[in-house]
């Protein structure tokens, strides 16, 4: 067998015991979580209109808003709106018009809940899986792919091999 051909073997040999990407293998999961909140340079009154809107005909649940509840806050109309904002988000199909309320509203992926007032996220998966009996969300591969590791290395002690042979 000439050297070239040996060598080409064992380039072909070694590329294909190399793992795969997991885009390639299917096994990728990327989790990304979404609140809808008032911008921080919204005006106070476009805000509150934008809120009245939300609790009235908009149908959000704005009860942890209101005296009493959770997240009442009649000091900071920012809060008080993203909490109505958020839940109207998610009520009405997670889409960029549904987080819009005349451009005073923006996604984010910084959670914000504070103290008692906790903000439920979108929980938006895409290629993954959301394991509902622990309410955790996947990340990664469900187990560890090892399936490829001998190849690799019988692949590294051919090169191996290959090298002491011809040096």
């Amino acid at each position: 067998m000439s050297p070239n051909l040996f060598l080409t073997l064992i380039i072909c040999l070694v590329s294909e015991s190399l793992p795969r990407s997991t885009a390639q293998r299917g096994g990728g999961k990327v989790v990304t979580e979404l609140w809808c909140v008032a911008k921080n340079n919204a005006e106070d009154a476009a805000l509150q209109a934008a809120l009245d809107w939300a609790c009235g005909q908009g149908g959000a649940d704005c009860s942890p808003i209101q005296q009493g509840g959770p997240c009442y806050d009649p000091t900071d109309i920012q809060r008080t709106a993203s909490y109505a904002f958020n839940d109207y988000y998610l009520k009405h199909g997670m889409t960029d018009d549904a987080c819009s309320f005349s451009n005073n509203a923006a996604l984010i992926s910084l959670n914000p809940s504070y103290g008692n007032c906790k903000f439920p996220s979108s929980k938006t998966v895409n290629n993954a899986s959301i394991s509902e009996s622990t309410g955790t969300l996947g990340v990664g591969p469900d187990s560890a792919d090892l399936s490829a590791s001998h190849r690799i290395a019988l692949s590294w002690l051919v090169v191996a091999l290959f090298l002491s042979f011809f040096l």
